[in-house]
């Protein structure tokens, strides 16, 4: 399914030349998929990732359904350890399936290509993309704040500005995989820096005695049980990342631990520095936690906060295309989405229409509006097929007990998480059952599209003719090419 013109770039790159734009040759290096995550680089996708703007604005969700300061610190300490049992199993799925392409490769090898094809589907029509929209609307939001404080941000702004930094952001994957995993390290830092201009000062006024706020810091009359079932929303989006990095061995356990140790101390942490200038009551009042602590403690300063709040959404949405680009690849190389965009740029090897595929999707959640009750019908599906993935894992060790696996979790981990994330999704279904009714009865819209367009052998001639059609076009208009072997 490729045209005259891909067929000359597969020639050009074959001959291993390229012409220059002062006419010389200039040796070219295969055309294939970059790959240029190393350690370090992986360490900052992941913490990038898991990052975003959720503790500088609202850590007051775990404050409110834990109902005291000393509950809702465990409860950060807790579902940071079995986060770790989540990204520890996806680790022992990255080492023993050296694939990239995450959830959907995971449930592919492990329960076939009709549940891989569904998940997908979930995440391509509404998942990913309401999930990429919130997280611009935040950073259009607080990149603003310091050129509209005190006054109220005009709509049309954040719009603008929103659009403008998904734009950037699908600019920079489509033009290197080296310089995304570079700046994704510059804003992971960033970030970093703002936790630790919380923490510091923040321990500071803990060690000179401020500590009223967490006098009957265990008072258990106000409770709620369900915390859980909310908390843990915050610290596994790390499964949806870790297992990028699975090509290097080596480093995918080693980067996760170190990832999972930082994120957790700085959630805590930031937390205790909340509550040395915050009592629970002004906590739970405020409607961006950082900022108000910014400006009780650190005067004109807390003007920069709201930047460090930006950078850190820029830093989840870079991390996101960048991993939700290579599942989407990989699901095209499976034949479950059409051939371009397993295509690699000539030039840039980067997966050119793999990432561009989310751009109209996410820009049309912007402009349609109520993205927050999108993700409340379907947030439960994240967790029941997180919860299928590490099934999988299960599954694995008695059907498939000689695959090689490098590393290897103690069983009680993925049980424990499974368990927890099935649970949820109870949770959710008890809960709410309208939305989450809404939510899986567009997940099974996954069953027709998978037979229509995957499973028959025989497609109907116009829909065939429409799809090669739709390759060739494209593949010309981006210059993609299969990649070479």
């Amino acid at each position: 399914m490729t045209g005259s013109s891909a067929s000359a770039h597969r020639e050009t790159a074959a001959n291993g030349h390229k012409v220059s734009s002062n006419g010389t040759e200039q040796k070219d290096r295969k055309v294939e998929l970059g790959k240029k995550v190393t350690l370090l680089r992986g360490i900052s996708i992941i913490i990038g990732t898991i990052i975003g703007a959720g503790i500088f604005i609202s850590p007051k969700g775990i404050l409110k359904h834990s109902g005291s300061v000393g509950v809702s610190l465990l409860v950060w300490i807790a579902c940071g350890v079995l986060s770790l049992f989540g990204a520890l199993s996806y680790a022992e799925l990255g080492t023993c399936i050296k694939k990239s392409g995450g959830h959907y490769t995971y449930i592919m090898e492990a329960f076939g290509p009709q549940m891989a094809f569904i998940r997908l589907w979930a995440d391509l029509i509404a998942i990913r993309p309401a999930g990429m929209a919130v997280i611009s609307l935040a950073f259009g939001q607080y990149i603003l704040e310091p050129l509209f404080m005190p006054c109220g941000i005009p709509p049309l702004a954040v719009k603008l500005a929103t659009a403008i930094g998904l734009t950037s952001v699908m600019y920079l994957n489509s033009m290197s995989v080296t310089w995304t995993a570079r700046i994704q390290i510059f804003l992971t830092v960033s970030k970093l820096l703002a936790i630790a201009i919380i923490i510091v000062p923040g321990m500071y006024q803990l060690f000179k005695g401020e500590t009223r706020h967490f006098e009957n810091a265990f008072d258990l009359s106000n409770v709620q049980l369900s915390v859980c079932a909310w908390y843990t929303h915050i610290h596994t989006h790390l499964c949806a990342f870790c297992v990028i990095i699975a090509p290097a061995l080596r480093t995918v356990p080693l980067a996760i631990c170190i990832s999972m140790a930082i994120v957790t101390s700085c959630y805590v942490l930031t937390n205790v520095a909340y509550y040395t200038v915050m009592s629970a009551e002004e906590l739970l009042a405020s409607s961006a936690v950082a900022v108000t602590f910014a400006e009780r403690l650190l005067g004109n300063f807390s003007i920069a906060v709201p930047v460090f709040v930006a950078l850190s959404c820029y830093g989840s949405m870079n991390g996101c295309i960048f991993a939700l680009s290579r599942m989407f690849y990989v699901a095209s190389r499976e034949g479950q989405l059409p051939e371009v965009l397993s295509m690699i740029h000539v030039r840039r090897h980067t997966p050119l229409a793999a990432v561009l595929i989310m751009y109209p999707m996410t820009m049309l959640q912007l402009l349609v509006g109520d993205i927050y009750s999108l993700l409340n019908f379907m947030s439960f599906l994240r967790w029941l097929f997180i919860g299928v993935v590490v099934l999988g894992l299960i599954y694995l060790r008695y059907t498939k007990p000689d695959l090689p696996r490098p590393f290897k979790v103690p069983l009680f981990f993925p049980v424990v998480f499974c368990i927890t994330c099935f649970f949820m999704v109870f949770l959710s279904l008890y809960s709410d059952p309208v939305n989450t009714g809404i939510g899986f009865a567009i997940s099974l819209t996954g069953i027709p599209a998978y037979y229509i367009f995957i499973y028959f052998n025989h497609r109907p001639k116009w829909l065939q003719r429409t799809l090669d059609s739709f390759n060739r076009t494209m593949q010309i208009i981006l210059e993609v090419v299969p990649a070479d072997q």
